[in-house]
């Protein structure tokens, strides 16, 4: 038998860990579907997913038969060998996008980061050193390393920690003159959240995206997608790059990838991924039999056409609810988004308050997110049942009530 596990609660937090987060009150144990059960063995609606990663809810089938199968036969191997559900998921995600080849990484971060090398080794091999210039926008997010940092358009999380990656400029999202004047011969890449996720759940205009892609051409500078959170089934598509019609040279996923499993993949064409030879960049864990069997599951559900289908229309489900709560307690101008990455706009009066509203959420059993301090983001299971919704949108509505009215 094994020893019995050590009684463990929130307060304990502070005592043990680096206090670079601020986690919530309660400490959930169980997830079931889109439910999720605290130490105290209360029951809230999982509206947070995880921040976009739960992309099938907690414990799918699915996913926890894929993960039993595989743990039982290997787990790792390093990438000294290859495994066979690296390679099924390989194939799985080119059969499905304009990809030819794949990079595995464990996070975002990482497949950011590999995004940006690949693009200066290419730049570097094919125009020469001075070709390694990379535009970015301004509140982007694109990781926490000191690279993807840099590049992500937000001083407060790359201030601070000495001197900055060097060829980076921030410009205004959606707005394509800026990007005319900022272009050059010396860009190698552009990198582009095609919804702005952290900032504000921004889904980029369509006529921005088909300019950038053509400004690129024209500069011989790789488009870069950062689909982290955009990716995976969020939006109604695989990817959001689909919904717009509009192929990056550069594909970064994570997030809803594994389901709940630490993944992540760089997407890319054969010409640009064969500038990455052997020895140029690397990782333990990437592409680890565990997260890849997980990924695969996790594609077969969610690469579906009533999936896919049902993600649009939860959106309008949600967003339909969201705005007649937004009228009703004037507390939303807009709600936006695309599929189930939705943001919940607050009106002047409630500005930079979106803490409290995640706060008066969590007291009438709802997880929330917030993108900012002005916008409240839903990230639920992209499988999410339509009762859940709507008693998660119940509760979310008594909350905003207490809250206004309070």
């Amino acid at each position: 038998m094994s020893a019995p596990q050590a009684q463990v609660q929130r307060s304990d937090f502070d005592q043990v860990m680096v206090p670079n987060y601020s986690p919530a009150a309660f400490i959930p144990v169980r997830g079931q579907g889109s439910r999720v059960w605290d130490q105290s063995g209360r029951e809230l609606i999982d509206f947070a997913g995880g921040i976009a990663v739960n992309s099938l809810g907690h414990a799918h089938p699915a996913l926890v038969e894929a993960l039993t199968e595989q743990a039982n036969k290997i787990w790792h191997v390093s990438n000294v060998f290859t495994n066979e559900p690296a390679l099924r998921l390989a194939k799985k995600l080119i059969d499905a996008t304009f990809a030819e080849r794949v990079f595995f990484a464990n996070s975002g971060a990482e497949a950011n980061e590999a995004a940006l090398k690949l693009a200066r080794r290419y730049a570097h091999d094919v125009y020469g050193p001075e070709k390694y210039e990379i535009i970015s926008m301004v509140n982007s997010f694109h990781g926490r390393t000191l690279f993807t940092v840099n590049v992500g358009g937000q001083a407060k999380y790359s201030d601070g920690f000495g001197p900055k990656v060097e060829g980076i400029t921030h410009i205004p999202f959606n707005d394509l003159d800026a990007l005319k004047a900022a272009i050059s011969a010396r860009t190698c890449a552009v990198i582009i959240e095609p919804v702005q996720g952290e900032s504000g759940v921004l889904p980029a205009d369509q006529a921005y995206l088909e300019g950038v892609r053509k400004l690129c051409d024209e500069n011989n500078a790789l488009l870069i997608f950062d689909e982290v959170q955009s990716g995976f089934g969020r939006t109604g598509y695989l990817y959001a790059y689909q919904h717009y019609g509009v192929n990056p040279d550069i594909l970064s996923s994570a997030k809803s990838l594994g389901g709940g499993f630490p993944i992540g993949a760089m997407l890319t064409t054969a010409k640009i991924a064969e500038h990455l030879v052997v020895g140029t960049h690397g990782t333990t864990y990437g592409g680890n039999p565990l997260a890849c069997a997980v990924s695969g599951a996790a594609f077969d559900v969610i690469n579906t056409p009533e999936v896919l289908a049902g993600v649009k229309a939860k959106h309008e489900r949600f967003k339909a609810r969201l705005e007649k709560i937004g009228a009703e307690y004037g507390i939303f101008t807009q709600v936006r988004g695309l599929g189930l990455l939705i943001g919940a706009v607050l009106s002047d009066a409630w500005k930079g308050k979106a803490k409290d509203v995640l706060n008066a959420a969590e007291k009438e059993a709802v997880m929330v997110l917030q993108a900012g301090p002005d916008v409240v983001r839903f990230a639920p299971s992209l499988v999410i049942a339509d009762a859940d919704i709507d008693e998660g949108l119940d509760r979310f509505e008594r909350a905003v009530a207490s809250l206004t009215r309070g």
